[in-house]
C-alpha cells in the first residue's frame, strides 16, 4: 500500500478518525490482467508485466486504497501446491487446483510443506524481492501477509462437499487436518514477514467458514484462526469471508480480526449492529451484478442505499461486498469513489 494510506489505515484500526472516507478495494489476478489487457498467463509468469499492470492500477486511481497491494499470488493455485495439489493453468480463465484426496484420512498422509521450498511459494517470494525497489520507489510497501484460510485450502485439497461431510462424520480426523494445515498458514506467514519487516498486516480469506454452524464454528474455526491471526503479531488483522457472514461478525473479537470485509448480501447496518463498533467494516456494494454489470447511476444508488444504512461513517472503508470481480469498468470506479464522497460525509 502507499505509505500514508497504511498509516491512515492503522489510524482507523485505532479509531482515530480520519478526514475523509476512504474508499478500498481487494483487487488480484480476476480483475487486474483483464482491465490492464494482458492474459491471465501473461499476468502469472511475467514479473515485468505483473509490476507494470499493479503500478498502473496504483497510479490510476491514487485515492483508492487497494489491499493488499501489490499481491504475489497465483489464485486458487497458491496454498494448494504446496501441498501438491496438480495445477490448471488457463490463457483467459482463472486457474484452479485439483484436490488430492476425497477422504479425510489425508489429515495422515498429507506431508507438512516447507514454506520455503514448496510449491508455489519460493516463486511468490521472489516475485517480490525483485520487485521490491521498485514498489518502494513508487512511494509503496509491502504491509500484508497473505494466505487463504485453513476451511479453504481443506476444501481445495479434498473437496468442499468431502470437506464438510467430515467436519460432521469424522470430527477427529477434520481437527487433526485444520491443525496440519494452520501450521503451514502460520509457518507461511511468519515467512512472508521475515522476508518483508515493513510487513504489520495479516489477510486471511476463507468462505468456507460461512457454511458451518454456529457449533461448528466455535470448534472448528475460532480456535485455528487465533492461533493464525496472533502469528505475527500485526496491527492490521483482515479476514475476507463473503459468503454468510453472521456467525462470522460476531465472533472476530474472540479470533482477534479488527477488519472485516464481508457479503454484499449482510447490510452495513447489520454488520455493524453485530460486530461492534470497534471493527473497521470493508464493503459492500453488490461487486458483479452492480460494480461489474451496473451502470455508474447503479453504483451511485448501491453507495447512497449503503450509506443509509448506518448512522455514524467512523471505521468503514468503501469497498466491494467481496473481492474486485472481472470486468469491472474504470468508470464504475470512479462513480463508486464519487458517490462516496458525496453521501458518506
Amino acid at each position: 500500500m502507499r505509505n500514508s494510506s497504511w498509516n491512515d489505515l492503522v489510524a482507523l484500526t485505532e479509531g482515530k478518525k480520519l478526514n475523509y472516507q476512504p474508499v478500498g478495494f481487494i483487487i488480484d489476478s480476476p480483475w487486474i490482467p483483464g482491465w490492464f489487457g494482458i492474459s491471465k498467463i501473461d499476468y502469472y509468469s511475467s514479473e515485468e508485466l505483473w509490476l507494470k499492470a499493479n503500478l498502473k492500477a496504483v497510479n490510476t486511481f491514487p485515492d483508492v486504497w487497494f489491499m493488499p497491494a501489490f499481491w504475489s499470488e497465483y489464485g486458487m493455485c497458491t496454498e494448494p501446491s504446496a501441498f501438491g495439489s496438480r495445477m490448471i493453468f488457463h490463457e483467459k480463465s482463472l486457474p484452479h487446483a485439483e484436490k488430492i484426496s476425497e477422504g479425510i484420512d489425508l489429515a495422515n498422509s498429507l506431508a507438512q510443506p516447507n514454506v520455503k521450498t514448496d510449491g508455489l511459494l519460493p516463486f511468490m517470494i521472489n516475485r517480490l524481492k525483485n520487485n521490491e525497489k521498485a514498489i518502494r520507489n513508487a512511494d509503496h510497501q509491502i504491509r500484508f501477509a497473505i494466505s487463504r484460510g485453513p476451511l479453504n485450502i481443506a476444501s481445495f485439497l479434498m473437496g468442499t462437499t468431502e470437506f464438510m461431510l467430515a467436519l460432521t462424520m469424522d470430527p477427529e480426523g477434520s481437527h487433526r487436518l485444520l491443525k496440519k494445515i494452520s501450521v503451514f498458514i502460520c509457518d507461511w506467514l511468519e515467512w512472508q514477514k521475515e522476508c518483508f519487516p515493513s510487513i504489520d498486516g495479516v489477510l486471511i480469506l476463507d468462505d468456507i467458514i460461512g457454511f458451518v454452524g454456529e457449533v461448528e464454528f466455535n470448534e472448528f474455526v475460532v480456535p485455528y484462526f487465533k492461533r493464525i491471526f496472533e502469528s505475527v503479531g500485526a496491527k492490521v488483522r483482515f479476514l475476507h469471508n463473503d459468503a454468510e457472514g453472521l456467525i462470522t461478525a460476531k465472533n472476530l473479537d474472540k479470533i482477534g480480526v479488527n477488519m472485516f470485509n464481508f457479503s454484499y448480501n449482510h447490510s452495513m447496518g447489520e454488520i455493524r449492529e453485530i460486530a461492534g463498533p470497534d471493527i473497521v467494516l470493508v464493503g459492500n456494494i453488490p461487486p458483479r451484478d452492480v460494480l461489474a454489470l451496473g451502470t455508474p447511476e447503479d453504483v451511485e444508488t448501491a453507495v447512497r442505499n449503503a450509506s443509509g444504512e448506518i448512522s455514524s461513517f467512523n471505521r468503514i472503508i468503501w469497498s466491494a461486498g467481496g473481492g474486485m470481480p472481472p470486468d469491472v469498468a474504470e468508470i464504475n470506479i470512479k462513480a463508486f469513489i464519487s458517490a462516496v464522497r458525496t453521501f458518506a460525509k
